[in-house]
């Protein structure tokens, strides 16, 4: 679509947009007819957007800005200089320049069009994933892209462009899949897979849903649970690339439910894996989201899911949330996903994309009115989830599930508004049946209304902000059913009724409520009542709860306007109407309770409602008054703040109170201001409170802003005059002091200038009425004043300044003028205005601003530069005679006032001005480039590689692109050039301070801290005053303060205050965006070397200072850096020669730990100085220097990395921006010609450098050895040339040297020289094959599948029980799943041996010469040397990779020792093999023997595994201890993983051979052969076939007599069925097609055989014989015992692995009765627990819909049947977890049967299985969906209160003769059984009490219960009566929060009956 009558085309068929959803940040929306975007480019020729911007930026600015033509010839302009970089082959820095201007261009709003757009994200998704690329260059490419990519209405997938996936799954599989040739890949071409991960997040939504087969058959085959980590690999792979936007219309094959099935069989595949459900619920909510929109996607109730899916979907939804259930145990099981291996590299960031998210996308993307009507649905399912989890959301309930309830929450509301907004607006084009209505609304705020309640109360503070969120949303959507409660809940709480932690949830809520309640009908009466109610809250005793109150008045004060509206109605006389009103309703909300109904919509007229909100206006006056002396008595109160910006609460006070009063000032009427600015100024002029300096100089400053005529009229001539009295009368700053805290004396003056100079600041031009006393007053204090108040006073001429020359807005009105003056009434009350219907008041400074302006300069600058000048020469009048500190203080002073007065006017310079000692720059980039670059003359010698070297880039002349920004002076006119003079010279005095003080004042530390910050200030602030990062802080403000009014899925809809901050945000970019670096002058230069200077100055503050003021001027420099090297690396040289440890630090730190190290690393002209000077400081004998050296040795090694050789782009897309007219062949060639120079002469120099590290590194302590050895090898190793001869040498002799350390680190470098080797030979030497990881294995080949034969898999794995084969098969992936067309397979006997060049050929022979036999035996002797360290006692693979290399040159001969020479040394390293030692070495020698010889020829393979099988056999048979096992298991692991068993078969079969000895008695010897057994199951999987025999001798020998044994037969036999199963269908389609018709759900996997089932039943029943033949209570261990804990253990084994699924059918009759026997074997504890532990798994086992009847029939039986009542107590624990796991697939008759049970289960002869019956109970009914839970209560209530009332006791006779009773009467059997019923019956009633824990009020059915509990039970001895005061004990206990409110439900008979009972008196 290239064409612009195609966009046109495309725009008009928008209808099927793919606009999606939301993933987090990214905003969504389909477009409109984009065509006139902003108004602006009303050309309607190219379509920018599919969504016209909504604020305009351009039109709002103050001054004239350019067109649309100049933005674009700008941005061709930036394109045309990328292509020149990308062709010229210029990434870094070139490309990565235009990158930024590109981006800056964006920032500016300007937009490209769409095909401009489409081009350039194709060209920055090839750039990111370029072969070759430099790593971190190709991470900016790929953050360009994402930026292009950030919202997804700039281009729409499919029809503005599709990207291919293949090049992101080629990088992703270096990270992922197995690599065919086994080679490790070197680090430097692997990526982050961070980045590639989020690539993907960004890059999927425009992939082609054409390709889903050619995914699917790509990935798909990788699949097995054989060797788990491919299956993790697969579904991260399809999470992160399968396209899930909806195919075309009409192309049926490629709709999802096509491919659902499968995906729910390969998701059944891997069971009770947290991953996996992550990863698929991610899949599913994205695919729900992208399908939405599609009207020909099949769309039901569930969305796109059948009823079967979403069930599944919902179970694996509350499996996520881990709510703990009952004793269960997590339904996830660790082992699983720690077999993840590399999969977990493919997973979302769970901070970022947490579950909840997930959940919610997936939920409220498939609602649906279809949802309404249907009994089940996801709506349906939905409230029953919120239902299920709802106690877990009450405060007293948090633990580990309230972060994800409350988040989960929060997403599905905030879903919901974000999808019914864009509904509305048009934004997302849903079909007509599908769009939500006002009925789903309601049933949808109403299922999350009852949890938020609760959830604003929590004690989480995270849990606190996103409950209050969605308590927003909500109310957002249905205000009518939130705010009553809201108000309900609020008023008691405001009134001081209840807890203080109540008060701040409800002042938090008033304020995210604020805006909806001002316009809601009848709600926004309330607001000024709740104002009054929430002014106790400003409290100095309780900050907190201040700054709560604050937040709410502000949200009110931006939303309604304080007019008195009762003005000019006769018939509103005051405020009385209003308060009777709300009166009334706080009495009706207390009545009526929480669920009470305030319908004003329909209950009050709108005549009504205005005159009771106009007549609540009339108290605005009384609040105002109240609020400013509350807020007065804060500041008098307010502790001090302990230190600046530390976070603590008075900070923040002192932070918000300017926030809040600059909305209210402004929001007040004219007659209201009036008043706040008396009260304000009598306040200001009276009080003198030090700490509440700043909050009261910001409240000045909002009270200016607003009406700054009259504030000022009113506080100027005060201040100026106190001022004056306090210096004349008070004697204040007539002394210097020391430290920064102002005396008592000062503090009066320093109160009064806070004031004045906040009252000057962003106040407009109404400071010139007052011009000539500001300038006196100005000039009077520098002259009279000393100390700290002088820098106050600076202050104030700063805030003057800025005030005078800077472009701001000054309207701070939330309404427009045209409003106030006709007057605002009721329809005002939260108006909204549109963002491009604004009048905004700026103010741009006129010419007598200016002229005043300079005025202050000129003479302030003039003073102070006279007085440093003074200073130095002597003539000043205080003198430097070191006795005081009165000349530094003045100095300071001085330089403090300079540098605020440079940043005050830094918008008055002018970059051209400033930098007017640099040559030139050519600012019109249509001049000739060739002569405009300044390259490096052409003629210069090759020899000569500095010039070549020399930094070339023509930074200094890259074109600068600056847009209009209201700069005011005229350039060129007198005041332009006298400000730059004065500058000019300010700059000149500064250096001439730094030489007077590093001459004469070395030490005075003082003084050089403000010299150097102004240094920084003298750089850095031109323009737009950087160093005070005004834009940042700005922007910060204006984002916390809309935060609270951004709603999901609409656009700015802010108050009109905020939105004018926008424009005045804007202006603020542009003048960032033009104070881009600029050229030096010489002024420049000179300053940056007097900063280099101190940088290394033996002061470290003085360093400091001087390294922050030069960091921030070298990035506003151009050349600065380049400068600043050669001097910084001649002191660091002369530092060390000198050992001047100041001066090295100094040195080292700027020059590595700042901007300077990237440019060193690119520019090899300094980088051997440094690096040489690096390694000379790593022997320097200083801690810190030596702190410093390693934490810089990572970048230092980075400097050697090999530069870009090769990198390999699609030309057509590079072609696709290059410019249309005009010819940059020539300048490509020029640019591409200069690069190759610079890198070759880079490469040499880096040779040079290594050659002399390599001898260096020979003789040098071992610290700076093993430094320069890891610098080497980034240096010396190369594709091309390898390694040179010398590292070679040092790289042999090192990997034995003395040293471990060094040894580690040559060994390690020695394998990464082999793996290039190898690597580069198997790339046929060419560099561009490496790239493309194009490799040429020749012993490989591609066998051909017959897939379509019936029998080629079982002929396929028979052949793996044999020895000979033509080719082996590595990998385990092919044929697990399904077949593919060929596999890749290895020739078993490789003829023809690898091609090597003659570089290759050089290294060999040169390592070759190295390995003799001394070099062997040395490393042999290393390897058995006791390890230094516990942790490093294990088998290092690292030690048998050397080998593996060494000794596969050795039979290729190439080495000067022979096989006989190793076996030698091999015997002398074993010795007798008693030392554990002799064992690691040896299995790490064998291990690298036998792991070279895998690729060779079949003679020598047999040679040497006959050699080591001698050895293994020998050390297998007899000398396996504990201590040396873990070697031998590692020695298998390394030889058997990921390798065919059939290549190490001499061993596979000796251990499968193996036959358990019962008349052996070294249990270890047996369990440790059985472990290394288990270890080759697990490596080879499912291709181990000799399994047969295995199995039928651990069957045979269950009851094992030792614990060790019994252990490792049982995790074998798990190991052992675990990788029997496979699948193997014969293709893809085969599959697909398969699980189609099988269910929606696909088949069910792990169906146990015919022969598996028969197994399982014998051992039972052999188990059940034992069990007979055991006596019972015999200690001693018997077959019974021990064959039972050898099963446990497969079980477990089993139960707690994916296939767990296999044994679902034999729960109910086989295993369950069995476990509970065997729990029942009180003699055996291990017995007891290992059955116990098992018995649990039983309800984490995911069973499918209907599966699970038998076992819950089973569960039933044997509770109500069994004779033991630990059987009975033990079900119940399943019964619970499993009703509630299973919530959503358990059927209705099922649930009744559990309910039943368990009812019956209260009537237990035993305790403890009654109490158990009772909290099972209850737990049951708690988590029901209402509508059976309504049913279950009301049965059962009836049932037990029947129970309770015909089951009286007898009473007691009452004239027995005293002496006839002993007291000690025998039950009889019916008093008993009586007793018993009541029991019951009591329990029943409580566990429906307690199954209601939270419910506030609670059901109107409970007071009942309890007064029949109260009356007639309570009186009953024993149990029955002590279980009643129970219950209501525990009744009244977890209801003390909301007492108050629950006591309403009860009857006052109720009440009395409950009395006695419920509430002790206080001293019974």
């Amino acid at each position: 679509m290239d064409s612009v009558r195609d966009a046109k085309l495309a725009e008009l068929l928008s209808g099927l947009d793919g606009a999606l959803g939301n993933d987090m940040s990214r905003a969504t929306s389909p477009g409109g007819d984009g065509r006139e975007t902003n108004g602006m480019n009303g050309d309607g020729q190219k379509v920018t957007r599919s969504r016209p911007r909504t604020y305009p930026y351009f039109q709002y600015l103050p001054y004239e800005v350019e067109d649309e033509a100049q933005r674009q010839r700008n941005f061709e302009q930036i394109l045309s200089y990328l292509y020149v970089a990308v062709e010229a082959g210029d990434f870094a820095p070139g490309a990565l320049h235009w990158t930024r201007e590109l981006r800056a261009w964006l920032g500016l709003k300007f937009d490209p069009t769409k095909e401009q757009r489409a081009k350039l994200v194709r060209l920055y998704y090839e750039l990111a994933l370029a072969p070759g690329i430099d790593v971190t260059t190709a991470e900016r490419f790929a953050s360009m892209f994402m930026v292009l990519t950030k919202r997804k209405h700039y281009l729409r997938p499919i029809k503005d462009i599709t990207l291919d996936w293949r090049p992101l799954f080629r990088e992703l599989k270096v990270f992922v899949l197995p690599s065919e040739s086994g080679l490790i890949q070197p680090t430097n071409v692997k990526r982050n897979y961070r980045t590639l991960t989020k690539l993907c997040t960004f890059a999927q939504l425009y992939f082609d849903p054409h390709e889903i087969p050619v995914m699917l058959e790509e990935f798909l085959p990788y699949f097995n649970t054989s060797f788990v980590e491919g299956a993790f690999v697969v579904s991260g792979l399809f999470n992160l690339l399968l396209p899930t936007s909806p195919p075309p219309s009409g192309e049926d094959a490629l709709l999802p439910q096509q491919f659902l099935p499968t995906q729910f069989h390969l998701w059944s595949l891997v069971n009770r894996s947290k991953v996996f459900d992550t990863t698929y619920l991610d899949l599913f909510s994205r695919l729900a989201r992208d399908s939405l929109p599609a009207a020909h996607i099949p769309f039901s109730e569930y969305g796109i899911f059948s009823a079967e899916q979403s069930a599944l979907i919902f179970t694996a939804i509350l499996r996520l949330l881990e709510i703990p259930v009952g004793q269960a145990t997590s339904p996830y099981s660790t082992t699983v996903d720690a077999g993840a291996g590399l999969g977990v590299l493919l997973e979302r960031d769970p901070k970022k994309h947490p579950i909840g998210h997930q959940i919610a996308r997936w939920i409220i993307m498939s609602l649906s009115p279809a949802c309404l009507d249907k009994p089940n649905s996801i709506l349906s399912h939905l409230e029953g989830l919120i239902q299920a989890v709802e106690t877990f959301f009450h405060p007293s309930n948090s633990g580990a599930w309230t972060k994800t309830l409350s988040q989960l929450v929060y997403y599905l509301a905030d879903f919901f508004v974000m999808r019914w907004n864009r509904e509305k607006s048009g934004e997302m084009e849903v079909p007509e049946d599908r769009r939500l209505n006002n009925e789903l609304k309601r049933r949808f705020v109403l299922c999350l209304r009852e949890v938020i309640f609760m959830g604003i109360y929590a004690k989480s503070g995270t849990a606190m902000n996103f409950s209050l969120s969605t308590l927003q949303s909500l109310a957002y959507l249905e205000p009518g059913l939130i705010l009553p409660g809201a108000l309900q809940r609020i008023y008691p709480s405001m009134q001081g009724l209840v807890e203080v932690h109540r008060t701040t949830s409800s002042l938090r809520s008033l304020q995210i409520l604020s805006s909806i309640m001002v316009r809601a009908k009848g709600f926004r009466c309330h607001v000024t009542t709740m104002l009054g109610l929430a002014l106790p809250g400003i409290d100095a005793n309780d900050l907190e709860k201040t700054l709560h109150t604050l937040s709410y008045m502000q949200s009110v004060c931006y939303n309604i306007p304080f007019h008195d509206l009762t003005k000019g109605k006769e018939d509103i006389s005051g405020s009385m109407l209003a308060l009777n009103w709300i009166t009334s309703e706080v009495g009706r909300m207390e009545q009526e309770g929480a669920n009470v109904e305030l319908n004003y919509a329909d209950g009050l007229s709108d005549e009504d409602e205005q005159m009771i909100l106009r007549s609540s206006t009339a108290s605005f006056a009384e609040f105002l008054s109240s609020f400013l002396g509350r807020v007065f008595t804060l500041l008098e109160n307010l502790p001090d703040a302990a230190r600046v910006r530390s976070g603590s609460p008075e900070e923040n006070v002192v932070n918000t109170l300017p926030a809040t009063f600059t909305p209210l000032l402004a929001t007040l009427s004219p007659e209201l201001y009036d008043l706040a600015l008396n009260k304000i100024a009598d306040f200001v002029g009276n009080h003198v409170i030090h700490q509440a300096r700043d909050a009261m100089a910001f409240i000045c400053n909002s009270l200016c802003k607003v009406c700054p005529g009259k504030a000022l009229k009113r506080l100027i001539p005060m201040l100026v005059s106190s001022i004056r009295t306090e210096i004349d009368e008070n004697g204040a700053a007539s002394t210097r002091n020391t430290g920064t805290d102002v005396l008592p004396r000062d503090r009066g003056l320093v109160w009064n200038i806070s004031m004045l100079s906040m009252c000057v600041v962003h106040v407009g031009d109404a400071v010139l009425a007052h011009r000539q006393e500001l300038f006196d007053i100005a000039v009077y204090m520098q002259r009279k004043c000393k100390g700290t108040p002088t820098v106050h006073i600076s202050n104030f001429i700063h805030h003057l300044l800025l005030n005078l020359t800077g472009t701001y807005t000054v309207d701070f009105a939330v309404y427009e003028a045209d409003a106030l003056a006709r007057g605002l009434g009721p329809e005002d009350w939260g108006r909204i205005p549109k963002p491009t219907e604004l009048h905004i008041r700026w103010h741009v400074p006129q010419k007598a601003e200016i002229d005043f302006a300079m005025e202050i300069f000129k003479s302030q600058g003039e003073t102070a530069m006279q007085t440093l000048v003074s200073l130095f020469n002597g003539t000043s009048p205080i003198k430097r005679d070191g006795s005081d500190k009165a000349w530094s203080d003045e100095l300071s002073r001085n330089l403090v006032l300079l540098r605020l007065l440079l940043a005050g006017v830094a918008v008055l310079f002018d970059e051209e001005a400033v930098s007017s000692g640099a040559k030139p720059a050519e600012v019109n980039g249509d001049t000739d480039m060739v002569d405009a670059n300044g390259h490096a003359p052409e003629e210069t010698d090759a020899a000569d590689l500095d010039s070549a070297l020399a930094i070339s880039e023509d930074e200094e002349d890259r074109p600068k692109f600056t847009y209009p920004d209201g700069y005011v002076l005229e350039k060129g006119s007198p005041t332009h050039v006298e400000l730059h003079a004065l500058r000019e010279r300010m700059g000149k005095l500064f250096h001439e301070v730094h030489e007077f003080l590093v001459e004469k004042q070395q030490d005075d530390v003082a003084c050089f801290n403000p010299l150097y910050t102004a240094y920084k200030s003298w750089f850095i602030d031109i323009g737009i005053e950087k160093s005070a990062h005004v834009l940042d802080r700005v922007t910060r403000l204006f984002t916390a303060d809309i935060h609270p009014y951004k709603v999901s899925g609409l656009r700015k809809e802010y108050p009109r205050s905020l939105l004018l901050r926008r424009a005045n945000v804007y202006h603020l970019q542009r003048l960032r965006h033009n104070a881009a670096p600029r050229p030096a002058s010489d002024m420049d230069k000179l300053l940056l070397y007097d900063l280099a200077q101190s940088s290394v100055s033996s002061y470290t503050e003085v360093r400091r200072n001087a390294q922050g003021a030069m960091e921030s001027a070298s990035k506003v420099i151009i050349v600065a850096r380049p400068l600043l090297i050669p001097p910084l690396l001649r002191a660091f040289e002369q530092g060390l020669e000198e050992t001047d440890f100041a001066r090295i630090k100094g040195a080292m730190f700027t020059l590595l730990f700042g901007s300077l190290a990237k440019t060193i690393s690119r520019d090899w002209r300094y980088a051997p100085a440094m690096i040489k000077a690096y390694l000379a400081a790593s022997t320097v004998d200083k801690p810190s220097v030596q702190k410093l050296c390693s934490t810089a040795t990572f970048q230092v090694m980075e400097f050697g990395r090999s530069s870009e050789r090769m990198v390999i782009l699609d030309k057509e897309l590079v072609q696709a921006i290059a410019p249309v007219n005009e010819d940059v062949s020539t300048q490509i060639e020029k640019k591409r010609t200069q690069v190759k120079k610079k890198r070759a002469a880079g490469e040499v120099k880096k040779a040079l450098l290594s050659d002399e590290l390599v001898n260096v590194a020979r003789k040098s302590h071992w610290k700076k050895a093993s430094r320069t050895a890891a610098i080497v090898v980034t240096l010396g190793f190369r594709f091309n040339t390898l390694a040179s001869n010398n590292l070679i040498d040092l790289l042999t002799k090192g990997s034995i040297d003395s040293h471990p350390g060094l040894r580690g680190m040559f060994s390690g470098a020695l394998v990464a020289l082999f793996s290039l080797l190898e690597t580069r030979a198997v790339c046929q030497h060419d560099y561009k094959n490496y790239l493309l990881d194009k490799q040429l294995i020749l012993d490989k080949v591609e066998v051909t599948t017959r897939r379509e034969d019936p029998n080629w898999t079982s002929e396929h794995l028979a052949s793996f029980a044999k020895a000979d084969t033509a080719y082996y098969i590595d990998h385990e992936y092919p044929g697990w799943l399904v077949w593919d067309k060929t596999m890749p397979g290895y020739k078993s006997d490789p003829k023809s041996e690898q091609e090597y060049d003659d570089e290759e050929r050089r290294v060999i022979s040169e390592i070759g010469n190295a390995l003799d036999r001394p070099w062997f035996s040395t490393f042999f002797g290393y390897l058995k040397q006791e390890p230094r360290d516990a942790t490093a006692d294990r088998f290092r693979i690292a030690s048998a990779m050397m080998l593996g290399y060494a000794f596969d040159m050795m039979h290729d001969g190439n080495t000067a020792v022979k096989l006989d020479d190793i076996k030698e040394e091999v015997a002398i390293v074993f010795g007798d093999g008693t030392d554990k030692h002799q064992h690691r070495a040896t299995a790490e020698i064998l291990g690298g023997l036998l792991s070279s010889v895998h690729d060779k020829k079949i003679e020598t393979r047999t040679l040497i595994w006959d050699y080591c099988m001698s050895i293994l056999l020998k050390v297998f048979k007899d000398g396996l201890t504990p201590e040396n096992n873990g070697y031998w298991t590692s020695f298998l692991h390394l030889l058997l993983q990921g390798k065919d068993p059939r290549r190490s078969w001499p061993l596979v079969e000796w251990l499968a051979e193996f036959q358990l000895d019962m008349s052996s008695n070294a249990a270890f010897k047996e369990s440790s052969k059985i472990m290394l057994l288990q270890q080759s199951i697990l490596c080879a999987g499912w291709h181990f076939q000799l399994e047969k025999p295995v199995l039928a001798d651990f069957l045979k020998h269950l009851n094992h007599p030792y614990k060790g044994v019994r252990e490792a037969m049982g995790h074998t036999l798990a190991a052992i069925y675990r990788t029997r199963y496979h699948e193997s269908y014969k293709n893809i389609y085969a599959l697909i097609s398969s699980q189609k018709a099988a269910s929606s759900i696909g088949t069910a996997p792990y169906e146990p055989t015919e022969e598996f089932s028969t197994t399982i039943h014998q051992i039972f029943d052999q188990l059940e014989n034992w069990r007979k033949e055991r006596t019972p209570g015999q200690q001693t261990p018997s077959s019974y015992t021990s064959g039972s804990k050898t099963v446990l253990i497969w079980l477990d084994s089993m139960l707690s692995s994916y296939e767990c699924t296999q044994l679902l059918r034999f729960f109910p009759d086989v295993f369950m009765e069995q476990l509970l026997h065997m729990m029942d074997v009180k003699e055996d504890q291990e017995l007891q627990s290992l059955a116990y532990h098992v018995f649990r798994h039983i309800p984490n086992i995911p069973h499918r819909l209907g599966e699970d009847a038998e076992l819950i029939a089973s569960l039933i039986r044997i509770g109500t049947t069994s004779a033991f009542w630990h059987q009975r107590l033990r079900v119940l624990i399943n019964m619970q977890v499993i009703y509630f796991r299973r919530l959503f697939l358990i059927s209705r008759e099922q649930q009744q049967k559990l309910f039943d049970c368990v009812a019956s289960m209260l009537n237990d002869t035993q305790l403890e299985v009654r109490i158990g019956a009772m909290t099972t109970l209850s737990g049951m009914i708690r988590c029901s969906p209402v509508a059976l839970r309504d049913d279950i209560v009301q049965t059962l209530n009836k049932k037990f209160t029947n129970m309770l009332l015909k089951s009286s006791l007898p009473k007691k006779p009452r004239n027995l003769p005293s002496g006839a009773s002993t007291g000690t009467s025998t039950p009889t059997p019916e008093h008993t059984k009586l007793v018993l019923t009541r029991h019951a019956a009591v329990l029943g009633l409580g566990a429906l009490v307690q199954a209601f824990p939270y419910t506030s009020p609670p059901p109107t059915w409970i007071p009942g219960v309890l007064t029949t509990l109260a009356n007639k039970a309570n009186a009953d001895p024993g149990m029955v009566g002590k279980s009643v005061k129970s219950i209501l004990a525990d009744f009244k206990k977890t209801r003390q929060d909301t007492w108050h409110m629950d006591l309403k439900v009860f009857s006052s008979e109720q009440v009395e009956d409950l009395e006695g009972v419920l509430w002790k008196s206080y001293f019974a």
